[in-house]
């Protein structure tokens, strides 16, 4: 038994020693962006279980949710913490609001939870053309007030602020990344806020689309989106540039490098591609740009202007069925996960030996019973478009239509998955199956094919989850782990 326990304390210490050294140099991985504009969001718990089991080391957020960033404490996931563009203006006229919003946001989560917050993204892409103008005058000084507030309060050695920009503040006029400069209507505003990012150590961050390209542009040659090689080349004075991501991380490159900025740091803030709302929005080729890019990531080779591995966070990790559809209806299908955090397909990450993706563990659904228009209803009743009309206002019709995962229903399939989607979002609740006797409860499941009728998931109880009964040789494991957080 003596022998037995020096080997058990051994064991401890060497495996102690090569978990420490692991994470005190981790890999410079994937990150995420983890939104919550979801009618039945997955608990953070939940969802931290599910990045920490697909060795996600960084997450990127749109706000300060208290319960989010409370789940975030010791687990080490780098967190990008967000500011809505809403929050601007009166963050930028008071410095004293600035003040207790990182008191509130970040100094309570880094001394009293243990989060690892490295930085605070200060608006969410405010100089988007479509916004005309409204941010202008607000980002910068909010950022200002931010920055000063996180130095007063000791953090601006480990917390650097940013400003997620849409890749529309840069253009070139000759279309040729050697012709990048930022846009000429905000150029000098730019430049201004990237000056300040500079002298901070701070990092500009960019969100790049090419299936908005695709998206906006009947013209965009498809095979340009993706990283297969298989794209008629961009030359630009010799350099050839096979995917819109290279040329257009390339664009900004030029654009800061002409105005005195080359070596400023870069974040992909968002990069991906949605599965559904649109013809071109759908798995085969979101798995193909998805992997594509982790491929083309993976060797730390860089872009033809910027050598060296890239930071980047995929938008997004789960699927919201409340963000705005403004921008189209792909809007609610950018994530590699499913609302209730099943994997959409296969795709590497290069973090987990499994190398595909670990679903969400301990979701509980509402019954299994769908809301369905009735058979006996003829499909020329004058009742039927009103009714379909207020479900897919109230509810979630966007992936109906052509080229869509719902596309190929008939119009009693259409007709039912609105019924469905307004009875799952309301919790099953008789009254939202009624829709003027239309509508009926089937415990028979409607879904085929590629087109999913969702039952939606039930709450989870917030609060940490905890281990209980550790069998023997785990409890090492956690002992290292308790050592890790006492020397951060």
């Amino acid at each position: 038994m003596a022998d037995l326990n020096q080997k058990m304390k051994l064991f401890c210490i060497i495996f102690g020693m090569i978990w420490l050294i692991s994470m005190i140099n981790p890999v410079n991985g994937i990150g995420a962006n983890w939104g919550t504009q979801s009618s039945h969001p997955l608990s953070p718990a939940v969802v931290v279980r599910m990045l920490r089991e697909n060795r996600i080391q960084k997450v990127k957020l749109f706000d300060a949710a208290y319960d989010t960033l409370h789940a975030l404490g010791s687990t080490g996931i780098e967190v990008m913490v967000g500011i809505p563009n809403d929050m601007l203006s009166t963050l930028a006229t008071s410095s004293r609001a600035a003040e207790k919003w990182v008191s509130e946001n970040i100094t309570e989560h880094i001394s009293n939870n243990k989060v690892n917050i490295r930085y605070v993204a200060v608006g969410n892409e405010p100089f988007l053309a479509t916004y005309n103008g409204s941010f202008l005058r607000t980002t910068f000084p909010a950022l200002q007030n931010i920055q000063n507030a996180l130095l007063r309060a000791g953090h601006g050695n480990q917390v650097k602020v940013t400003v997620p920009s849409n890749a529309d503040v840069y253009a070139s006029p000759s279309s040729m990344p050697s012709g990048g400069d930022f846009r000429s209507d905000i150029n000098d505003y730019m430049i201004q806020i990237v000056k300040f990012l500079s002298d901070n150590g701070a990092p500009f961050t960019v969100n790049i689309y090419p299936f908005i390209s695709l998206y906006t542009d009947a013209n965009f040659p498809v095979e340009y989106a993706f990283f297969d090689g298989n794209a008629t080349p961009l030359n630009d004075g010799g350099t050839n540039y096979y995917n819109m991501f290279d040329a257009n991380y390339d664009t900004l490159i030029w654009a800061l490098q002409k105005n005195g900025f080359g070596n400023m740091p870069i974040i992909v803030g968002e990069i991906g591609w949605p599965t559904d709302g649109d013809m071109n929005a759908n798995v085969k080729f979101a798995q193909r740009f998805n992997q594509g890019f982790m491929s083309h990531i993976a060797n730390g080779k860089g872009t033809p202007m910027r050598a060296g591995p890239i930071d980047a966070y995929l938008f997004s990790l789960i699927d919201e069925d409340q963000k705005s559809i403004q921008p189209g209806n792909f809007e609610r299908h950018w994530g590699i996960f499913t609302f209730d955090g099943l994997p959409k397909y296969q795709l590497n990450l290069g973090t987990t030996n499994l190398g595909t993706l670990v679903k969400a563990k301990g979701v509980t659904y509402e019954q299994r019973q769908w809301c369905v228009l009735k058979p006996s209803v003829k499909l020329d009743d004058s009742r039927l478009a009103p009714s379909v009309s207020y479900a897919c206002a109230r509810a979630d019709c966007t992936s109906l239509g052509y080229g869509t995962s719902c596309g190929s229903l008939d119009i009693q399939g259409n007709v039912s998955y609105a019924f469905n989607s307004y009875y799952q979002i309301n919790d099953q609740v008789d009254e939202a199956c009624k829709f003027d006797g239309l509508a009926a409860v089937t415990k028979s499941d409607p879904s085929r094919d590629s087109c999913r009728f969702e039952i939606m998931i039930e709450p989870e109880e917030s609060g940490s989850e905890q281990m209980l009964h550790v069998p023997g040789i785990l409890s090492c494991f956690i002992s290292t782990i308790v050592l890790y957080l006492t020397m951060f």
